[in-house]
């Protein structure tokens, strides 16, 4: 008789950084600058390794796959939550919700895979260099691409399915930004066991094989900096995968401490927080992080520029 006395909710309201009334028009003004720049900048990646033949390469390939998630992964949640700084009463259909929890999650776990086999391409090229050309060929990077995008779209398809079956109730305020998985099973009127089970299950074998395979590539490559003898040469030779190290200790690290933990231990305060990082901070870190450490990169645009001024 009670459930039936219910009414079933057919949107949600973000309540995103509500407590925070009077830094609202501050956060705005911060977060949307940190989102124009991260879209100018993976753009300008994308376009330098598409027009520079000297990035035509394996690591710059991959490059230009991240830089291309990266615009599409940050813009899924930042313009709700910049609306949400502006207005009260940010809403999302249920549907909606469970369309947006399932691109976020889908590019969350491409990204996990395209740091590893990025990592791998560093691996091959640092610790066997003389088959790294014959080894890392267009057609095996365009499989480890493809593979990276299907097999990130795949692993939340159950999660998503059985959030879908959900039934909601009341109340209808969402504890976020945007549509994560533990703010969704608090609103849910139903047994929610088995799809917090599968979720944890699914995004922990995402995070920690993804994670696993990265740190086993960097393993080797810094066992193989190692035995150089030149001091010189080490130095070159771990420059040449820092910024990406840089990138991954910094997404793997958030996103861990957010998905890899019992559901039950959840804070939706430092939840919110955390999630900023990976949502908003670590897009812009990318491009910034590759240009400013790297010489090909910062030269082929300068080429690029030097073209557009003549």
């Amino acid at each position: 008789m009670e459930k039936a006395n219910q009414t079933t909710v057919k949107e949600f309201i973000f309540l995103g950084f509500s407590s925070l009334q009077n830094l609202q028009v501050l956060l705005f003004v911060f977060i949307l600058f940190i989102y124009m720049l991260s879209l100018m900048g993976n753009f300008l990646i994308i376009v330098v390794v598409l027009a520079e033949p000297l990035l035509h390469t394996p690591m710059y390939f991959f490059l230009g796959n991240l830089s291309f998630l990266e615009i599409w992964y940050t813009s899924i949640t930042v313009p709700k939550l910049l609306a949400n700084f502006l207005s009260r009463s940010i809403t999302i259909t249920v549907n909606g919700c469970v369309t947006q929890y399932y691109f976020f999650f889908s590019l969350g776990a491409t990204e996990c895979f395209l740091l590893a086999v990025m990592a791998y391409d560093r691996y091959l090229a640092i610790c066997s260099p003389l088959r790294y050309t014959t080894i890392m060929n267009h057609r095996l990077c365009f499989r480890l691409s493809t593979s990276s995008w299907v097999g990130g779209f795949l692993s939340p398809l159950l999660p998503t399915i059985l959030i879908s079956q959900l039934s909601f109730c009341g109340p209808q305020k969402i504890n976020h930004f945007f549509c994560d998985s533990d703010p969704i099973f608090k609103l849910s009127c139903s047994d929610t066991y088995i799809q917090e089970a599968i979720g944890y299950t699914c995004s922990s074998v995402v995070i920690l094989s993804s994670f696993l395979l990265t740190m086993s590539s960097y393993v080797n490559i810094i066992a193989n900096i190692v035995k150089l003898t030149s001091a010189k040469a080490q130095k070159k030779t771990f420059s040449t995968c820092a910024s990406h190290l840089t990138v991954v200790t910094i997404y793997y690290g958030t996103i861990i401490f957010t998905y890899v933990r019992p559901p039950s231990t959840y804070s939706f305060g430092l939840g919110k927080v955390v999630s900023v990082f990976y949502c908003v901070i670590t897009p812009l870190l990318n491009p910034l992080i590759y240009t400013l450490r790297n010489k090909d990169v910062k030269k082929a645009i300068w080429k690029s520029f030097t073209r557009m001024r003549q």
